[in-house]
């Protein structure tokens, strides 16, 4: 059942573990992330970006996946958000489309345009009972990348996403604190820097580029304050690690529904790995 973002991210502060947020690519990860959710009865955000919905349209995406809630996780709370929306016109269709949650990402201008930008967001979100992500400090890497260490990850400064999220307003902060997307060998999380946030801020904290960090880091986050974790990296990558395998496998085979079928339980299994380790199982 689709749920509003600000349900599941509230519980699960008040139930103190951390609920993920997990990016869509096409149609078998819907499944296979509506999959797992079930299976575990665990409450999930599903989320699409600026290339997925180019690659899969913005009413046809939004369809799938209000479909997929009312019929295969129709006892499951899931939210739609848009992740790393960059462009304003984006964010703004998904507003419009009926996300109930929505990342503006303009981390990588000056802070004062990044507030400037965000606070635009927020004005138009807040109208229509919709949640804003801010960010500050650019989350460096790629999505799917695996590529050994990554060199000069920024980190976001305490007084700036202060002052962030002052001016701006935003009901859920990310912001810079040593991950970067991919699966890199040096990423971290700085637990102080995370802390100190939480206590000034008073805000959901959502962390970026989670695939990348070791479990007990990931826990540790947790209990000082993180409430969403993205995970996309993990996803992309067994998708596609399962399909290269299948292909292999039987090169002859013609359709491609059997080709892509393996898909969907690669990436039900990566998922239902992250909530156990989340705590979100049976949290529904």
């Amino acid at each position: 059942m689709l749920v509003h973002a600000r349900d599941i991210v509230n519980r699960a502060i008040k139930g103190g573990y951390a609920v993920g947020s997990f990016n869509i690519h096409s149609l078998e990860s819907v499944f296979g992330i509506a999959k797992a959710a079930v299976e575990m009865n665990s409450p999930i955000i599903i989320q699409t970006s600026e290339g997925t919905i180019n690659y899969i349209g913005l009413d046809r995406l939004t369809f799938i996946v209000s479909d997929v809630a009312k019929t295969i996780a129709k006892d499951i709370p899931i939210a739609l958000q848009l992740d790393h929306g960059k462009s304003i016109e984006s964010v703004f269709a998904c507003i419009d489309a009926g996300f109930s949650s929505v990342h503006i990402d303009a981390s990588a201008y000056a802070l004062d345009k990044n507030i400037q930008l965000t606070k635009k967001v927020v004005k138009k979100a807040h109208k229509k009972g919709v949640w804003v992500q801010g960010e500050v400090g650019s989350i460096m890497g790629g999505h799917g990348k695996i590529d050994g260490e990554i060199h000069g990850i920024p980190i976001a400064k305490l007084e700036d996403v202060v002052e962030f999220v002052a001016k701006t307003d935003v009901d859920m902060i990310a912001a810079a604190i040593g991950t970067a997307h991919g699966v890199y060998d040096n990423e971290d999380i700085i637990i102080p820097l995370l802390k100190d946030i939480k206590n000034e801020t008073k805000k959901p904290f959502v962390l970026h580029g989670g695939s990348g960090v070791e479990n007990k880091k990931i826990k540790k986050a947790i209990k000082s304050g993180v409430n969403v974790i993205n995970i996309g990296s993990d996803i992309k990558i067994a998708y596609s690690r399962a399909l290269i395998k299948n292909c292999k496998e039987h090169p002859k085979e013609t359709d491609p529904r059997t080709l892509l079928t393996p898909t969907i339980d690669a990436v039900a299994q990566t998922v239902k790995e992250s909530i156990k380790l989340f705590g979100s199982k049976n949290k529904a």
